[in-house]
């Protein structure tokens, strides 16, 4: 009696663990399949239309073996598809990979009962993985552009700031200062991108697109650098304490640092800790060398 108990019990298990990949898999065929109608590239589109068809495969296999259907989740669609808008595809699809091992693993965990997840348990291990690799992102390939403005603003304006906030001490006019400093030197790093991506595409022979390209990398630039001026600024723009201010700006940078090195960290699969550290590390030690010039101006 225990043993067909057991039994009943590992059946009831099983199904509801193929329940539940089928409707990840279901769900995941539709986010595919959304991405794919957005996707302007030609290339990108059909490695999308290919992911969301082998996924509507992996559910027919457990529909077949559980004799019926289920629902997606359709907010985890929206969800998704949002997501991508934002962030960019890669990062988005590279972000939802990180769950296929643990896929993986369920499947493999129920071969002996149902051999014919080998194939699914396969695709969840590299297929989908190598297809999601050959995407092209132009927010990765402008990658670049975004870490010149992004970095030079962190380390500029925060040791700008900090050495305002000694200098002057008053919220209203660092603000001022720091937004002048901060807009003047975004247009000044935007120019100077524009005129570097211009003479390497010259210079590698490059034509036609050469001078979009370089107005893409420019664009990419300075608008890096204007957010992040702006989230340093906030600080002494809503609070009346300068103190209170420039520990709100560190925090503000540290924020935008660890947010920048996670995004690379899921899209291109580099090291978080260390390019935090790094990134931290140089904009902390520019803030007190600055600050310790306010102090002597003062």
């Amino acid at each position: 009696m225990q043993i067909q108990n057991k039994i009943m019990t590992e059946n009831i298990n099983t199904k509801a663990v193929l329940l539940s990949q089928l409707k990840n898999e279901l769900t995941e065929a539709a986010i595919y399949a959304r991405l794919a109608m957005l996707e302007k590239n030609l290339k990108n589109k059909q490695i999308l239309e290919s992911i969301s068809a082998d996924e509507a495969s992996h559910a027919r296999i457990i529909k077949d073996i559980l004799g019926q259907d289920c629902q997606i989740s359709s907010l985890k669609v929206s969800w998704t598809v949002f997501c991508a808008r934002v962030f960019g595809i890669t990062f988005t699809l590279k972000a939802m990979e990180r769950g296929e091992n643990t896929a993986s693993k369920t499947y493999r965990a129920i071969l002996k009962a149902y051999p014919q997840l080998a194939m699914i348990a396969e695709d969840e291990d590299r297929h989908e993985a190598e297809l999601i690799s050959m995407l092209n992102d132009e927010r990765l390939n402008n990658m670049g552009a975004i870490v010149l403005g992004l970095n030079d603003a962190l380390v500029e304006l925060t040791g700008a700031l900090a050495g305002f906030t000694f200098a002057i001490g008053e919220t209203s006019k660092i603000a001022k200062l720091g937004l002048i400093t901060g807009l003047a030197a975004a247009m000044s790093m935007a120019a100077s991108a524009f005129l570097s991506a211009r003479a390497d595409a010259q210079a590698g022979g490059e034509s036609g697109e050469e001078g979009g390209n370089a107005i893409k990398t420019a664009a990419y630039t300075g608008f890096a650098y204007i957010i992040t001026v702006l989230l340093l600024v906030a600080p002494y723009i809503l609070l009346g304490s300068a103190t209170i201010a420039l520990g709100s700006m560190l925090l503000a940078a540290f924020g935008i640092i660890a947010f920048f090195n996670f995004y690379l960290s899921v899209a291109r699969g580099t090291s978080f800790v260390r390019g935090f550290s790094v990134m931290a590390g140089i904009s902390t030690i520019v803030a007190l060398i600055s600050y310790g010039f306010g102090y002597l101006l003062r």
